[in-house]
């Protein structure tokens, strides 16, 4: 039948098994007498981008504190104490979601490391693809490593760099790493900040107080009342210190790659991203999937809450009433996974219920951002039929992903990805809906005000959707995709 089994695993039980992951939120700030606090509220509005762990590293008078945990940052850095205990006037914070190595306290960021020069800490979103190959060179010249996290590679180039000062070996370190990545660090005299050469993953720079902060979307600078200044350029580093800013490109210039994920799923809607407000582009993206594929129906249901401004630009654009026949309870954590399979189905229902007053006898339009593995959309399907709906039509706000990303985005091996292994029938047949369409790549770049892709250079990173990587992938070249997977936690 299929490639990808319709049998009950893990993920095809959780409703959050089926989404893809990004791996971390960053946040910094140099000279505010609140750094800590300041980085805590920061971080609540990053929350969305990683909910495994938390951690704020700060300086104060030749001290570095730091406090690591796992959960929420409301659950961690909500009380006096803890933000006390941070102490100083400059501080990094972070948000996880694990994609290379497990969840596990030593693997929580800010991490931190003593240099020649001075302390050095490190928080970094995104993924190295060739973190594996430099991890074993370090361990066979003699290194010791602590965590499974690729940024503590960074943290070891840094300590091996032969350049007098922390600032010329943080960027011999950049120097040596590939893939996507936006990082901060602390010294005891700055603030730095980097953006990987295609720009991949984002980074700003804002100003509060007079002070300057570096953080990974512009919602995080709403939060506290910050002024936005401009984006992190793709290649450059930012050093922020008592004598301002000083900024020093590490790479050649060349035409920045934004990660297309960040606009249909990642960043927080509110965001602006390179430019671009998140939601104006989710709902333009909707507009162009209904030119593209609007079925004769009732109603346009989002599903929630990614799928809200595609679903309210389709429904404009349809002409359609948009309801939400899907209810969301937003104060469930994790789906434990439960001892038997009655059990496991009741748990999908504590984080998304059918609004059958809406949907009950209606032919409706499910809109939903993008389709992973599928199983969740099966579940989907199948609740709107249970109340009732009399038509159930899948619309997905993105191209069919087809493969893997190995950038900082948690998405599973190819032949597990449903679009890498069905045709458009087949993967209608395996959701159970009446007809299932995707936004077409050229209609995505529509979305995003462009023109058409441009094929020998394309304007945004889009490798899920036609394998085209933009930068080399070492360690999986070396490795291969499961292999890699296995290494990468058991180093």
């Amino acid at each position: 039948m299929s490639a990808v089994s319709a049998s009950a695993d893990a993920h095809d039980w959780d409703i959050d098994g089926d989404t893809l992951r990004e791996e971390c939120g960053v946040f910094g700030i140099y000279g505010h007498d609140d750094a800590s606090a300041i980085v805590a509220l920061g971080l609540h509005a990053l929350q969305h981008r990683g909910q495994e762990a938390a951690g704020i590293v700060s300086y104060d008078d030749g001290v570095f504190h730091s406090e690591r945990r796992q959960g929420l940052v409301g659950d961690n850095f909500s009380d006096r104490g803890t933000i006390e205990r941070l102490a100083g006037r400059s501080a990094i914070g972070h948000v996880r979601y694990s994609t290379t190595g497990g969840t596990i306290l030593r693997n929580v960021q800010p991490l931190f490391a003593e240099l020649a020069g001075g302390g050095l800490s490190v928080a970094h979103n995104g993924n190295l693809t060739n973190a594996l190959s430099i991890r074993r060179e370090l361990v066979q010249d003699g290194a010791i490593t602590q965590s499974t996290s690729d940024t503590e590679v960074i943290l070891h180039l840094a300590a091996r760099s032969r350049k007098p000062r922390i600032v010329e070996r943080f960027i011999d370190a950049l120097q040596r790493i590939e893939g996507a990545y936006a990082i901060v660090a602390l010294t005891n005299k700055k603030l730095i900040g980097a953006r990987d050469p295609m720009g991949i993953r984002p980074l700003v720079l804002g100003e509060l107080d007079g002070r300057y902060i570096l953080t990974s979307e512009t919602c995080a600078l709403d939060i506290i009342g910050a002024r936005f200044i401009r984006d992190v350029e793709n290649g450059e580093v930012i050093v922020i210190s008592e004598e301002g800013i000083e900024s020093i490109r590490f790479a050649e210039k060349r035409p920045m790659r934004p990660c297309i994920f960040e606009y249909i799923y990642f960043a927080r809607p509110d965001s602006v991203v390179n430019g671009k407000s998140v939601y104006a582009v989710r709902k333009a993206i909707g507009r162009e999937l209904a030119r593209e594929a609007a079925p004769q129906a009732d109603i346009v249901v989002p599903v929630p809450d990614s799928g809200v401004p595609a679903a309210l630009g389709f429904a404009q654009e349809a002409g359609l009433p948009f309801e939400m026949g899907i209810i969301r309870n937003h104060y469930v954590g994790r789906t434990f996974i439960q001892p038997t399979q009655t059990v496991r189905e009741l748990g999908v229902r504590m984080k998304h219920s059918a609004n059958r007053a809406a949907i009950e006898g209606k032919r409706i339009v499910l809109v939903d951002d993008s389709l992973v593995r599928g199983t969740t959309s099966v579940k989907i399907v199948k609740m709107m039929r249970d109340a009732g709906a009399r038509e159930v039509h899948f619309r997905i706000a993105s191209p069919p992903i087809t493969f893997p990303d190995f950038y900082g985005i948690d998405t599973p091996e190819r032949e597990k990805l449903l679009a890498a292994t069905h045709d458009l029938e087949g993967m209608r047949r395996y959701i159970g809906a009446d007809s299932l369409a995707f936004l077409s790549i050229p209609g995505l770049y529509r979305a995003m005000g462009e023109d058409a892709r441009d094929e020998a250079c394309p304007q945004y990173t889009d490798h899920c959707f036609t394998g085209q990587y933009p930068t080399a992938l070492t360690d999986l070249a070396i490795a291969g995709p499961k292999r890699l997977a296995m290494l990468a936690e058991a180093d």
